[in-house]
């Protein structure tokens, strides 16, 4: 399993990951050409990706989908619920099938199991995908009011992590932003900070855990150092050893393969719990 953060934050969010013979794209909220652009960074054609998978409908993960998937003929993966919400982005021309929150479905060699999350968006998801060849797993939680018990208990067992840390408590308060504003991005149905994300990557710490790629950051009210700081200062006083990043806003992060991630961590790593 292989996967690479195509971009993460309030200009857009999509992942793309290859497992087996299948690639897909978790969201796609940059244009069309932007998309194709960023897959070309990792040497990635356009049309070899199997499906598009949107965990919510607002504009910085969906605004892409309906370009991209009418230009490469690439089906998209939405609950209903957001399929009616991004009726806007859609012509009716594109190849739409529909997954229930909570239910796995196959997309190729990839098992896709949503759930879950709490968002202020009429339907939101997070994901794990699994490889079903070898049973890695890559979660992927983003746009997070709040971390609950089934979304610990989804993401309990990955291998890989990407994970939201938006903001620093601090610099929200600080910031410009309308007292509303505030209020929305650090309530139970807005963002993670990274004292939250660092809470939330120690629960979920395992031995098998490898990677960790940090994402959504918030321009105005975080710093890419400070969340890496703040999250991995957390998890090395846990004892983890693992690979950790922060996905930029402005191009695509390595492709990282899960397996030598897994490999690198060595030994130590089994020690971790």
């Amino acid at each position: 399993m292989k996967l690479s953060v195509l971009g993460s934050g309030s200009g857009g969010n999509s992942v793309f990951v290859a497992a087996g013979n299948t690639r897909v794209l978790i969201d796609a909220g940059f244009s069309g050409r932007s998309l194709a652009e960023r897959l070309a960074v990792l040497s990635v054609d356009p049309e070899s990706i199997a499906g598009i998978v949107v965990t919510h409908e607002h504009g910085d993960h969906t605004a892409g989908v309906g370009v991209f998937a009418r230009r490469y003929g690439t089906p998209l993966f939405m609950t209903a619920a957001t399929h009616a919400a991004c009726s806007k982005l859609l012509q009716g021309t594109e190849t739409v099938i529909e997954y229930y929150p909570s239910r796995a479905f196959l997309v190729g060699d990839i098992r896709v199991e949503p759930f879950l999350t709490v968002h202020d968006a009429v339907d939101p998801v997070g994901l794990t995908l699994i490889d079903e060849c070898t049973g890695l797993r890559a979660g992927i939680a983003t746009d997070l009011g709040r971390p609950t018990a089934q979304i610990r208990h989804a993401l309990r067992d990955c291998d890989l992590l990407v994970l939201e840390a938006n903001h620093d408590e601090v610099m929200l308060h600080m910031s410009p932003y309308p007292s509303s504003v505030k209020r929305r991005i650090s309530s139970s149905h807005g963002h993670l900070s990274n004292q939250a994300a660092a809470r939330l990557a120690k629960e979920l710490l395992h031995p098998r855990l490898a990677g960790v790629v940090l994402a959504h950051l918030s321009k105005e009210c975080n710093h890419p150092a400070l969340a890496e700081q703040v999250v991995g200062d957390a998890l090395r006083q846990a004892g983890w050893v693992g690979h950790l990043e922060v996905a930029p806003q402005h191009r695509p992060t390595p492709l990282l393969d899960v397996e030598d991630l897994r490999y690198r961590a060595g030994p130590a790593q089994l020690s971790l719990l």
